[in-house]
């Protein structure tokens, strides 16, 4: 029945004058799968592997930011702000503190002079090479007398203090020393001696890497060194006695040119290996002669100034660190 309804259709259609393929449908068309072999991995050296994508970090302009549902989000604060204490007008000051003179001489006396307020007492230290090593206990104005030492060199350091715990205020007053010796020789040291120049007898004697120098007014035998090795020089102190000791070792015979040191000063070279080695033989027979002796101090430590037979300085730095010529006009 229906191929005739369609049969009937179509001359219906033909007869309209239009023309057209009739459509036969087909069943679908399976799709056939070929199979294909998978790469293989190809070995290779120094391959450098290849770096992924770093995600794309947010920012303001890549797009909208959610808004927070309970307003604006809280900045932490990096640091917060320093109270700061508020005036005291009660709290202790010092108005002034002062000394009665520009500066003084060692072993005579200065006054200092203070004032302070907020406070009924203070206390002024004597700090020497940053220690308070002397106090006194003031009232809150008035004045005090210091006798210094005659040793003193350099400056006097005072210190005054007020108050208690964090209301403690203090002031620092240097008042500096005269300088009350000169030196023996030009131009001088910066330092201030430690006392006047002493005149004494002295032997000295050229060597081979050094010299040696006898001082009669301590009794000591220095050997300096100029062989660059530590120590710079050496003491030692004079045990030569003529009446027991030879004043020279005869079996010696030195080479052409040099001598052997005799008396006080070969007695050490001969009784001390370290001076013998490091100094070698005499180049000259030794000098005799009435010289100078000054000392200073440097940071705690005493540094020596001797008369040289030739007119200069010796100059020995302290605790043989070693030693120099200085020269004078």
């Amino acid at each position: 029945m229906i191929r005739y309804i369609v049969l009937i259709l179509l001359i219906v259609l033909s007869g309209c004058g239009a023309s057209f393929a009739p459509i036969v449908p087909t069943t679908r068309p399976t799709a056939t799968l070929t199979p294909t072999d998978a790469p293989s991995r190809t070995p290779a050296r120094n391959i450098t592997p290849t770096q992924p994508p770093s995600p794309i970090p947010a920012t303001v302009t890549g797009g909208p930011s959610p808004t927070p549902l309970f307003g604006q989000a809280i900045t932490a604060v990096s640091s917060l702000p320093t109270a700061t204490r508020p005036f005291n007008p009660n709290a202790p000051r010092i108005e002034f503190f002062t000394a009665g003179a520009a500066a003084v001489a060692p072993g005579d006396s200065i006054t200092l002079y203070w004032s302070t307020r907020g406070t009924t007492a203070a206390n002024i230290y004597r700090v020497e090479r940053g220690v308070r090593n002397q106090v006194w206990q003031v009232a809150a104005d008035g004045n005090l007398l210091v006798t210094t030492r005659r040793a003193d060199r350099g400056s006097l350091e005072f210190l005054l203090t007020a108050g208690d715990d964090d209301q403690r205020v203090e002031q620092t007053l240097i008042i500096p020393l005269a300088c009350p010796d000169v030196w023996f020789f030009q131009p001088p040291p910066e330092s201030c001696p430690t006392g006047a120049a002493q005149e004494t007898y002295i032997i000295e004697e050229p060597f081979q890497s050094g010299r040696m120098i006898y001082i009669q007014m301590n009794e000591v035998v220095y050997s300096l060194f100029n062989d660059g090795f530590d120590p710079g020089w050496i003491a030692i102190e004079n045990r030569f006695d003529p009446n027991v000791h030879p004043e020279s070792e005869p079996s010696f015979a030195p080479p052409p040119g040099l001598v052997q040191p005799l008396r006080r000063l070969g007695f050490v070279w001969r009784g001390n290996d370290t001076v013998r080695n490091r100094l070698g033989l005499g180049t000259q027979p030794e000098f005799a002669f009435d010289g100078f002796v000054q000392t200073s101090i440097s940071e705690g430590e005493e540094m020596l100034y001797v008369s040289s037979s030739d007119g200069t300085v010796l100059q020995l730095l302290p605790q043989g660190e070693g030693w120099q010529i200085i020269t004078t006009p």
